[in-house]
């Protein structure tokens, strides 16, 4: 008889520093490293490229369309190898439309402790990606993968689209109101999974949101009224919003009262589930945002929190905000709210009231 205790199960992010988005460099180091890079700019056909921190770069091929190109990858934020796949590969796919295009193929980026992993679980990670591609109609077409400390997969997505359809973060224009597609509280919620403290109903929650393709976009993308679209992922709600705010060279206002949040999103915040880069985001970007003056610093972590596979903040005409939040929801994004409004003035972001306490 064998009296030993049995082995835990192996957790994927016990062999990950951090996880999801929330895996990226802060905004603040990237601009650094950026900072000394040569501009692209001598390339006419290159419509988007490192200027305004927007989703994927565009390349134009002639008078009717746009090759856009990506790509998105972090270590894990789950420990099923299939959610994983599925979230990592939900998420890189959501660049090509929230720049109004539609994918076309994948390539899987794959960095695996191949002396720590059995090869089952590297299998069913590309299994998820697989079948997140197979949803969006795409294949995974090939890839690349090399033996790294700590497990990553990714991809590299490209996509395409008319170029009447391809939109900016820097669109924006005055008077515009702007809807988010998702809930915020995707970092909270990883930071609570970490410590096995999530409970089963909020991690199907936080599964449900993101493996959540974002292939609203390339629809909303075809109405002239809506101008700008960006994904709201590692830099968190504000830092989107201030690099759509900054890019388009106007004032961007947020309800933080009408944005909607996942269930338990408030109570683990106020419980000091936050990640390290909900920290850094602020630390990075703190300077051009204008907060309440009551403003607890739990509210201001839901805000900064880093969205892996987020929803799309759309800006669009005032006038058809509520036929096109209308035409959101009915598509399968029950998240979906008028968040906010933009405005003329200093390129930052205005927070007008509290985050809702349910």
């Amino acid at each position: 008889m064998n009296d030993r205790t049995p082995p835990e199960p192996l957790r994927l992010t016990s062999l990950a520093h951090g996880g999801g988005c929330g895996c990226k460099l802060a905004p603040s180091v990237l601009q650094q490293l950026l900072a000394d890079q040569p501009a692209a700019g001598q390339y006419a056909q290159l419509l988007v490229g490192t200027e305004t921190g927007d989703d994927a770069a565009v390349w134009q091929l002639d008078d009717n369309v746009c090759v856009i190109a990506t790509t998105d990858f972090f270590m894990p934020m789950v420990d099923d190898p299939f959610d994983f796949g599925r979230i990592a590969a939900t998420n890189a796919i959501s660049d090509i439309y929230a720049m109004g295009g539609r994918p076309i193929m994948a390539l899987a980026i794959l960095g695996m402790p191949i002396d720590k992993l059995p090869a089952e679980m590297v299998r069913e990670i590309l299994k998820g990606g697989n079948a997140i591609c197979l949803e969006a109609g795409i294949p995974v077409a090939g890839g690349h993968s090399i033996d790294s400390p700590e497990p990553i997969y990714g991809l590299a997505v490209i996509g395409t689209c008319p170029v009447t359809s391809l939109r900016r973060n820097s669109g924006a224009k005055a008077g515009d109101t702007l809807i988010l597609t998702k809930a915020l509280g995707v970092g909270i919620y990883s930071a609570a999974f970490k410590k096995s403290m999530l409970p089963a109903d909020a991690y199907a929650e936080l599964i449900a949101s993101t493996t959540l393709l974002n292939r609203i976009g390339a629809e909303l993308a075809q109405d002239a009224d809506v101008h700008a679209i960006t994904d709201v992922t590692g830099f968190g709600i504000l830092g989107h919003a201030l690099e759509m705010a900054r890019g388009s060279n106007l004032q961007i206002s947020l309800r933080a009262g009408d944005i909607a949040l996942f269930s338990l999103a408030v109570e683990l915040a106020q419980k000091g589930f936050v990640t390290g880069a909900s920290h850094r985001n602020w630390a990075s970007y703190g300077i051009d945002v204008i907060l309440p003056g009551d403003f607890p610093v739990w509210q201001r972590h839901i805000l900064t929190d880093p969205q892996t596979s987020g929803g799309l903040l759309v800006s669009c005409r005032a006038e058809r905000a509520a036929d096109l939040l209308h035409n959101i929801t009915a598509a399968g994004y029950p998240a979906a709210r008028i968040v906010g409004s933009v405005e003329t003035g200093r390129p930052g972001v205005n927070v007008a009231d509290q985050v809702a306490l349910g």
